[in-house]
């Protein structure tokens, strides 16, 4: 068992940066935590007070990082509210240019990126000109020392990469002139807003200074299936009042609603006041109104907005609910369902009685069960949508029985594969979001209870 050293390490917000990370540290052993803190790129700015702020935004998975690493060690680590939501806040980059990345290499390119960004503020890499090509900034460099080689920089900030490698100054500058000479310009380009900004904070400040009010965060475009959920009762609200051909009632208890087509044959239930990962949508489809259901879908609560806007949109205007029972779920259904994420890119895979497609970020999926869609019978999840760390662990979910129309299922996918939606970055007002990774064992999260199917 590690032996306890008496340093405490306080991590929070930087007052002013609001992706930057401030550590203040205390105990008659903090040294030792300064030290660890140096070593992982942080910077100290007053006395036992560091700051890590990065040009790529992932200052709070770096810091979650740095704190694993000081309890191991045995140093005692507090993480703030507010920073402990920003460390399980798993971010995108929306039109990333490498969208065939996956998040962990989407991180990893942004941290050579921070290597190059923390070489050049430290006069480790020395800058011999930059130039233009086109909406690109490129530069050309050298590392210092007797076996420092030259670089062909290209892209700013967290996608700045070395392209091209040279034994020799002469050789690189020779060669950038020659690729650059009408826009070339000597010395580093200007700093953009990003390394101000990440400059900027690391400047000395009062860590007992009353922090000023925050703003209300600016929502982010995100993709559809990353998007907030949004207000679920509006959007019922929004749907029956365009579309008049549904009845609405709710229960006496007032913690359902119901919503019923004139022809009785589809039925929609929305129970209020669920947990994230609780069933709070059900819709139904009958042949007749007194006869079994032909096809069943439902919605977990924390399903995002645009994807719940597109289903209602499809009820509203679709023709397709009667189903018939014994048509079979072929190979030409699937295909149909699926068709614009295969089209967007999304990886497609065969697992036993599985069939899947994942977006290229990994962070949703559709899971087609063929050995359940041989049950016709039975309103059984055959179609899972999902988004979060995997589909075991999803962070929202829909599921639908075998004869849900493939139109309605192919509209779902458009929505997955190329819209989007906004998502209001979490403050302490906005309430707790479901999050996308787990939290350490040092930043514990309360879990949400098992998913539960509450249909009528």
């Amino acid at each position: 068992m590690t032996a306890a050293i008496d340093a405490h390490v306080r991590l929070d917000i930087h007052p002013t940066h609001p992706s930057a990370v401030q550590a203040v540290l205390t105990g008659t052993q903090s040294r030792v935590a300064l030290m660890a803190l140096e070593a992982a790129d942080w910077s100290v700015v007053a006395t036992n007070v560091l700051v890590l702020a990065r040009i790529d935004r992932e200052e709070p998975y770096w810091a979650k990082d740095a704190a694993m690493h000081l309890i191991t060690e045995g140093i005692q680590v507090d993480v703030t509210p507010q920073l402990s939501e920003a460390m399980d806040e798993e971010r995108t980059w929306a039109n990333y240019p490498m969208p065939w990345c996956t998040r962990s290499e989407i991180r990893e390119i942004s941290n050579e990126a921070q290597k190059i960004h923390d070489a050049i503020r430290h006069g480790q890499l020395h800058i011999l000109a930059h130039a233009q090509d086109g909406q690109t900034t490129v530069a050309v460099g050298t590392y210092l020392g007797p076996a420092g080689k030259s670089v062909y920089l290209r892209g700013e900030d967290h996608l700045r990469q070395v392209a091209v490698t040279y034994d020799s100054p002469a050789r690189a500058l020779l060669a950038f002139e020659r690729g650059h000479g009408e826009t070339m310009r000597p010395g580093p380009a200007p700093l953009t807003d990003t390394e101000r900004a990440a400059i900027g904070a690391l400047s000395a400040f009062d860590v007992t200074a009353a922090r000023p009010e925050p703003g209300p965060p600016e929502p982010e475009t995100v993709p559809a299936y990353l998007a907030d959920a949004g207000d679920h009762d509006a959007l019922l609200d929004g749907f029956l009042n365009a579309f008049g051909e549904f009845e609405k009632w709710r229960t006496w208890s007032d913690e359902t609603t119901h919503a019923i087509h004139e022809s009785q044959t589809l039925r929609i239930e929305l129970i209020h006041e669920t947990q994230a990962r609780e069933t709070a949508w059900t819709i139904a489809a009958y042949e007749t109104p007194v006869s079994d259901r032909m096809w069943v879908l439902t919605a977990t609560s924390a399903t995002p907005a645009p994807v719940l806007q597109e289903l209602l949109d499809h009820l509203a205007i679709g023709d397709d609910w009667g189903t018939a029972i014994g048509a079979p779920v072929d190979e030409k259904k699937v295909t149909a369902a699926t068709q614009p994420l295969s089209d967007a890119g999304w990886a497609h895979a065969v697992d036993g009685r599985w069939i899947r497609w994942t977006s290229p970020a990994g962070f949703a999926g559709v899971r087609f069960d063929a050995f359940t869609a041989q049950h016709p019978s039975q309103n059984l999840a055959t179609w899972t949508i999902w988004a979060g760390p995997d589909p075991d662990r999803p962070t929202w979910t829909i599921t639908a029985s075998p004869h849900t129309p493939s139109s309605l299922l192919s509209d779902l996918s458009e929505t997955l594969a190329h819209e989007t939606g906004l998502r209001r970055p979490q403050t302490a007002d906005t309430g707790p979001r479901t999050s996308l990774i787990t939290s350490p064992p040092a930043m514990p999260t309360v879990a949400a209870g098992p998913a539960t199917n509450r249909s009528r």
